[in-house]
C-alpha cells in the first residue's frame, strides 16, 4: 500500500523557535593521542544540517508546503550556513540577530559510525531579543496560514504565551512542541505535540492504555487545547482531543 501525501503547495507555515546548526565532522581513527588517552581523528570531510526549528522548516518544504522560519541566531558564520541551509530547499529565512550571543550550534565528531564527542556552543537569548522575535512574528502573521512553535527552552519563546494568544486572535491555529516541565504557557494552542517523557513529567505516567488516555484528555481540558498528540516511539502517536477517543 502506498503512501498519499495531500497537497500542501498552497499551505503557507511559520515556524517560529530556538534554531540550530548541526555539524558532523567525519574521520578515521588510528592512534591515540599523546597528550591525553582519547582517539586522533583525522578529519576528512565535514557536513552542516539544520536542527531545531530549522529543520522543522526544511520537513516543511520537503513535503510541498511553503514555509518561513523565523528565530534567534547569532551573527557569525554559523548564521550565515544555517541561512544558507534553509534558502537552499526554497524556505525563507526571518532571522533576529543577537548582539553578543552566538548561533546555537552542535558539533559532533564521528568514526566508524562511532560519535565520539559532540560539542555545543549556545547561550540562552536574553529576553530583548525575544521580545524583538515577537514583533516580528506579529508582523509575519498576517502572511500565514498556520503557525508552528518549536521551543527547545533556549529563550526564542520566552514569551510564547503571548504569542500563542495573538495567533489565536488572528484565529491562526498553533501547533507546539514543547519544552520543559510546565505546559502552562502552551494554553490555548491548537495542537500540542509532547513525547512521551515529557507527557508524563506533566500528566503522570499512565498505568494502562486506558489510563494514558484519559491522562492526555484531561491535559487537553487543563491547557484549553484542541488535540494532543504524544509521540510513543516505536508505538507510533496517541491523538486524542477533550471530545473524542484515541
Amino acid at each position: 500500500m502506498s503512501l498519499i501525501i495531500p497537497d500542501f503547495s498552497q499551505l503557507r507555515v511559520l515556524i517560529v523557535g530556538d534554531l540550530m546548526l548541526d555539524q558532523y565532522w567525519f574521520g578515521s581513527t588510528a592512534r591515540i593521542s599523546p597528550e591525553a588517552p582519547v582517539p586522533v581523528v583525522n578529519v576528512s570531510s565535514r557536513e552542516n544540517r539544520a536542527g531545531g526549528a530549522a529543520n522543522v522548516a526544511i520537513n516543511l518544504i520537503r513535503l510541498g508546503a511553503q514555509a518561513t522560519c523565523c528565530g534567534i541566531v547569532g551573527d557569525d558564520d554559523n548564521a550565515k550556513a544555517l541561512k544558507g541551509l534553509l534558502e537552499s530547499v526554497g524556505a525563507t529565512v526571518e532571522f533576529v540577530y543577537s548582539d553578543h550571543y552566538p548561533t546555537i550550534t552542535k558539533s559532533r565528531v564521528l568514526s566508524v559510525n562511532q560519535q565520539l564527542i559532540r560539542l555545543d556552543t549556545e547561550k540562552n537569548f536574553p529576553a530583548k531579543d525575544a521580545e524583538i522575535l515577537q514583533r516580528l512574528v506579529n508582523e509575519l502573521l498576517p502572511e500565514a496560514d498556520v503557525v508552528i512553535f518549536s521551543d527547545y527552552g533556549k529563550g526564542s519563546l520566552f514569551k510564547i504565551e503571548e504569542l500563542i494568544a495573538v495567533c489565536r486572535k488572528h484565529h491562526k491555529p498553533v501547533f507546539v512542541d514543547p519544552k520543559g516541565n510546565d505546559f502552562s504557557p502552551y494554553v490555548g494552542a491548537t495542537v500540542l505535540t509532547p513525547n512521551y517523557a515529557e507527557f508524563c513529567a506533566i500528566a503522570g505516567t499512565p498505568t494502562d492504555d486506558s489510563n494514558l488516555i484519559d491522562l492526555a484528555r484531561s491535559l487537553c481540558i487543563d491547557l484549553k487545547i484542541e488535540t494532543l498528540i504524544v509521540t510513543l516511539g516505536e508505538r507510533g502517536i496517541l491523538l486524542v482531543d477533550e471530545n473524542t477517543d484515541a
